[in-house]
């Protein structure tokens, strides 16, 4: 029998997130990049580029991934999206991608969740609001940083609005004020797609009744709050702590160009920091100094420069960032990757050839430690830091520096 529960992300960082939420709510999980199976899972992960493509490749992806997701016979897919749900009709369709859903696993139950408390997300009768980086919450359309995203700007905070666009219309709304009424969500529920409400963590377990009343096979949409209703009243088993990494040496690779990973990028005081200008990007000219570096342990970050015209789609400035690090790390011994940035880590991941991360511990709200399984004894149990632009505090990455002094205590 395979795994109850399989969460498709749509990029890497989003799906380490709820790997590591199913893990704390008392499941096994784990994500899967190549062929390794779900025995003994309750909860399969498989990590996507979703986010960054067109709806016919989100569609073309579905389709390859289908096979596998329908060997398992889950009882719930959990399409895990962005918790500020940036997202377009062209480019990383949140509609396009639930819709291919729909028609294939045809499920009983469809709901889109709309908030998580615990990140600061909240939906209040259909609205979404997030906080920022100035620590005040923000109607999503108004956002700082969400409303001038680069590829996906949040110009809609009305959710069913939002989603409508994407082809994902007709969604009914269950209102935080309805939500002390479980039968009635449950009903509504079970006559159609609905968005449901959740502004605070209250809510979470009110959800997570309307859900087992409602029964039957249920697409559920959303963040990591998602994971959080389905793991409710769980209690995590402690596993047995995973072999070290073959290197002690750090690598972070910031990919992402938010004011949040920025910050983080000026903050760190742990490595030598090499920026990756468009004509090195171009060049790979910086790859040797990288590898230098490594080679006498120092922990090095190589950073985008969220200012700089790289000539490139996003799409295609992921690709070329991926060829870049598997480039460096052919000739240097990485035991510690950081990858902030959920395009970049997404096509990383699949460039280096993991076949699967499980959850090592939480290094700060919405950003984990992975273990990686690779067939290379190089690569095996190296430690993954898997982070969204706008996730983590602003010494994040000195924190992850001081991971492998922290695995390995004199």
């Amino acid at each position: 029998m395979g795994a109850r529960i399989v969460f498709i992300g749509d990029d890497f960082t989003g799906a380490s997130d709820s790997l590591a939420t199913y893990e704390r709510a008392g499941m096994r999980a784990r994500m899967v990049l190549g062929d390794a199976g779900s025995d003994g899972l309750e909860a399969l992960g498989l990590p996507t580029d979703l986010r960054s493509l067109t709806p016919a490749r989100a569609r073309d992806e579905i389709a390859c991934l289908w096979p596998r997701i329908a060997a398992e016979a889950p009882e719930v897919i959990h399409f895990k999206v962005c918790s500020t749900f940036d997202s377009a009709p062209e480019v990383g369709s949140i509609g396009a991608v639930t819709q291919a859903l729909i028609d294939r696993f045809s499920p009983d139950v469809v709901a889109v969740i709309g908030g998580q408390p615990s990140l600061g997300r909240h939906c209040a009768f259909g609205t979404l609001f997030a906080r920022g980086p100035d620590g005040e919450t923000h109607r999503i359309d108004r956002h700082p940083i969400m409303s001038r995203h680069p590829v996906t700007p949040m110009r809609e905070a009305d959710l069913r609005r939002h989603l409508a666009a994407q082809g994902l219309d007709g969604l009914a709304l269950i209102p935080v004020s309805d939500l002390r009424d479980p039968e009635g969500a449950a009903k509504t529920l079970r006559a159609r797609p609905a968005l449901i409400d959740a502004t605070h963590a209250d809510d979470l377990p009110r959800i997570a009744d309307a859900l087992r009343l409602a029964g039957g096979r249920q697409l559920l949409v959303g963040a990591s709050s998602v994971a959080e209703i389905l793991g409710e009243g769980k209690d995590r088993v402690p596993t047995a702590p995973a072999p070290p990494p073959a290197s002690n040496n750090t690598l972070l690779f910031a990919g992402s160009r938010s004011q949040t990973t920025a910050t983080q990028v000026a903050e760190a005081r742990s490595y030598t920091k090499l920026p990756l200008t468009p004509e090195a990007l171009r060049s790979g000219a910086l790859i040797a100094h990288a590898q230098d570096l490594l080679s006498a342990g120092t922990p090095t970050l190589v950073h985008l420069s969220p200012d700089a015209d790289y000539g490139l789609s996003p799409d295609g400035l992921a690709d070329r960032c991926a060829a870049f690090v598997a480039t460096l790390l052919e000739g240097a011994e990485v035991g510690y990757l950081g990858l902030a940035g959920g395009d970049t880590s997404s096509r990383i991941c699949a460039r280096l050839g993991f076949e699967a991360l499980a959850f090592d511990h939480t290094l700060s709200p919405g950003v984990c430690i992975c273990v990686a399984s690779h067939p290379s004894p190089r690569r095996d149990h190296m430690r993954i830091m898997l982070k969204g632009g706008q996730m983590g505090a602003r010494d994040l990455f000195d924190r992850f520096a001081a991971t492998h002094r922290n695995d390995n205590p004199v």
